[in-house]
């Protein structure tokens, strides 16, 4: 339940791309074919950096496997037919991004859902929010209670929960009964703006054990320092905490 945030399989793919680009003639290949418009071969792509066509190959097909190139092949003297010869393979840059941060943050993530509750008009700014992060987070458990059996027990709707949420980078830790979360994905917003971001985590959550159907579960405002202001437990009575705790976040915020 308290695994780094490294561990998921996005982060590991990140970084395993981004380790294909410390050879030095590997990184200048791909320099090379961000930098060209068209799909680049392996002859005019060795020229530029100074290296022969086989060696060019076997970085691009390197840089391929990581999803940083995607190939075309194309005959080069455009002549079809007969005699044409073979066509040529070729590389452009693919759309994937590369991007990672530990401890993990998400600042797209916020903005996606910022950019969505912008477009409520008629709507509270901070009433928007928290209904387009409940959203989010429902559907997210909705996605994960499909993998799990009829009637799974609250303690697994627990572990579910903390899987969730770590793919999200908010890096839960469980003690005494409670689920804490280390790391607030949204830190450097938090800073400034704390009710707003909180108050997002928070309908985050909540929205996410909707989703899983964890009835049994409360997610509260409960902020400590080096924390992310929300945590779970189980539900005493179905009682969960006041939302009104979002005014008194900030200077516990400011603390992270």
């Amino acid at each position: 339940m308290t695994g780094p945030a490294f561990d998921g399989a996005e982060v590991t793919a990140q970084i395993s791309a981004i380790s294909v680009l410390n050879e030095p003639l590997r990184r200048a290949l791909y320099a090379y074919v961000l930098s060209r418009t068209d799909a680049v071969g392996r002859d005019e792509a060795g020229k530029a950096v100074g290296i022969t066509r086989e060696l060019a190959a076997f970085h691009l097909d390197k840089l391929l496997e990581e999803g940083l190139v995607d190939v075309e092949y194309r005959r080069l003297s455009g002549k079809d037919g007969p005699g044409a010869g073979r066509p040529a393979k070729l590389y452009r840059a693919s759309d994937r991004q590369l991007e990672i941060s530990l401890p993990g943050r998400r600042y797209e993530l916020a903005a996606r859902l910022l950019a969505e509750a912008f477009t409520q008009q008629g709507t509270d700014p901070a009433e928007a929010l928290d209904e387009v992060a409940h959203r989010f987070g429902e559907d997210l458990g909705a996605q994960a209670r499909r993998r799990l059996g009829r009637r799974p027990s609250d303690t697994r709707l627990l572990h579910t929960t903390c899987e969730v949420l770590r793919d999200q980078g908010f890096e839960p830790t469980e003690a005494g009964g409670t689920v804490r979360l280390r790391n607030c994905p949204f830190q450097s917003i938090a800073k400034d703006h704390p009710e707003l971001v909180c108050g997002m985590n928070l309908s985050l959550a909540r929205g996410l054990l909707a989703g899983l159907g964890a009835g049994g579960l409360e997610a509260r405002l409960e902020p400590q320092p080096g924390m992310c202001c929300v945590a779970f437990s189980m539900a005493k009575g179905g009682k969960t905490a006041d939302q009104s705790a979002i005014g008194h976040v900030g200077d516990e915020a400011g603390q992270r």
